[in-house]
């Protein structure tokens, strides 16, 4: 499983002639590293002198990263077998009408999931950013910058998600399918931007 690798490996097989991991992959691993750095700051905060007013909203923060983190690596392979079963179904037979029918409806579905995947990323990170923003706000002042990365990793993932969603839309023939997820789409990428900029815009450095 490419989430038990270490990161050397992963990086190795990335950069390689195989078409998993990739973008989708990626925008996962950057979802996790947004959830991590979050969890780090509000655990940087517990028991903190003068954050006592905070310290159980920042343990239920912790917590629900780490649950968010584990969740977002789980998806580094689930993104990477979807693209494998769209492979797999454009390696299908097409010898006779049937077997063209049954590869093509293949083909259909498994874009469809694979579409359905990387948008699943993008609206997971898209409910941190107000966790985001609370240890912003919140949390241990030494370790502002590291939830503005958080922040900015955010961003990267929805948007590196939602390009992978775009580009299987261009297969996929079921037009409602198409303009349903072509919406949703719309919306998470100007909530990404919109978020990002308004929690930089939080601390001056």
């Amino acid at each position: 499983m490419l989430a038990d690798m270490y990161l050397k490996e992963f990086l190795d097989k990335t950069s390689s002639e195989e078409a998993v991991p990739g973008g989708g992959s990626v925008a996962a691993l950057s979802s996790a590293l947004a959830s991590a750095l979050t969890a780090m700051v509000a655990n940087l905060t517990i028991n903190k002198k003068d954050y006592e007013d905070v310290n159980d909203q920042m343990i239920k923060i912790a917590k629900e990263m780490k649950l968010r983190k584990c969740e977002f690596i789980q998806l580094i392979d689930k993104d990477a077998n979807a693209f494998s079963t769209v492979i797999e179904a454009y390696k299908m037979p097409k010898n006779s009408e049937m077997l063209k029918s049954i590869r093509h409806e293949a083909i259909q579905d498994s874009m469809k999931y694979a579409a359905k995947v990387p948008l699943g990323i993008a609206i997971d990170t898209s409910r941190i950013f107000n966790m985001i923003e609370t240890v912003v706000l919140k949390g241990n002042k030494k370790a502002v910058t590291d939830a503005l990365v958080a922040a900015m990793m955010a961003r990267t993932a929805i948007k590196s998600a939602l390009c992978n969603v775009r580009i299987n839309l261009e297969t996929i023939e079921d037009e409602d399918f198409v303009n349903e997820v072509k919406a949703q789409v719309s919306e998470l990428d100007q909530l990404a931007d919109y978020r990002e900029k308004e929690i930089l815009g939080l601390v001056v450095l």
